[in-house]
């Protein structure tokens, strides 16, 4: 390229500019396309998953046009976090080991099922939510919200599991004592689901479930205001949905995970 501009007597830098260049005709024609994906993402998407959503529709655009148009728009992604006091609670110590071992690729659908917690503003006053994911295809296949966080609220989560739960082989989660307790304990014996562990202290160990909680939390929690629990329940089962159905997922080729759950079905 620098022999080519040379040739020419052209500066490199010109030459980028004017290929990259967009002009207003262009802004006028894709702009509302550019804008509509950013707003149907939940002003999440960069201009990588943008370039893919129009692309499906048959229009072409380089990221770099993309950005351009995202900047005279002021489009930017929600990256902020809300500010929490975490409050030490006792672990387990109990002696499982971790079966998953940090295998979080190539298994079959229901297979493996991974959970954490995460905590939400409800008013003044903070609230927790529960995800439970299956490995195969980072579905969020069971959800609950609660004032606390405790057993009951993961035993919630697996009452919205649509499917029987004796498919499921393995649950990992770390240690905290809202997985390991009397009440999930008779949910997996009574399904012959086994349990892993991530060892103590050690966030890598359920990194796919970490992964997905730090999206969640810049996708839908952070920005928000929810004034009772029950709108904080509509807007959570509205994430989901699209979560599940409509955001495309880099891990999975940029399908959603139902689109990548329907392909390896067929």
């Amino acid at each position: 390229m620098r022999k080519m501009c040379q040739i020419l007597k052209i500066a490199k830098s010109k030459y980028y500019y004017q290929i990259n260049k967009i002009t207003k005709t262009e802004i006028n024609i894709y702009e509302n396309e550019v804008i509509s994906a950013f707003k149907e993402s939940y002003k999440v998407y960069g201009a990588r998953k943008i370039k893919i959503i129009l692309a499906r529709k048959n229009i072409i655009l380089s990221r770099q046009k993309i950005r351009r148009i995202m900047a005279i728009n002021n489009l930017v992604s929600k990256y902020t976090k809300l500010k929490y006091r975490n409050h030490k609670s006792p672990v387990n110590n109990d002696q499982i080991s971790n079966i998953l071992n940090r295998e979080f690729s190539n298994k079959r659908q229901n297979e493996v099922i991974v959970s954490d917690l995460t905590y939400v503003q409800v008013g003044s006053k903070w609230h927790y939510i529960c995800l439970l994911i299956d490995l195969f295809n980072r579905e969020v296949i069971g959800y609950s919200v609660g004032t606390n966080k405790t057993a009951e609220l993961v035993q919630q989560a697996f009452y919205k599991i649509t499917w029987p739960l004796n498919q499921i082989r393995l649950f990992h989660t770390d240690r905290g004592n809202e997985f390991k307790n009397k009440i999930i304990e008779e949910i997996l014996l009574t399904f012959n689901i086994k349990r892993s562990l991530s060892a103590k202290g050690c966030p890598y160990d359920n990194a796919v479930a970490e992964t997905t909680y730090k999206a969640f939390k810049t996708e839908f929690i952070n920005g928000r205001k929810f004034k009772n629990l029950e709108q904080l329940k509509l807007e959570l089962f509205n994430f989901i949905n699209w979560y599940n159905n409509i955001r495309i997922h880099g891990s999975l080729n940029y399908l959603t995970p139902v689109e990548f759950k329907n392909q390896k079905s067929t």
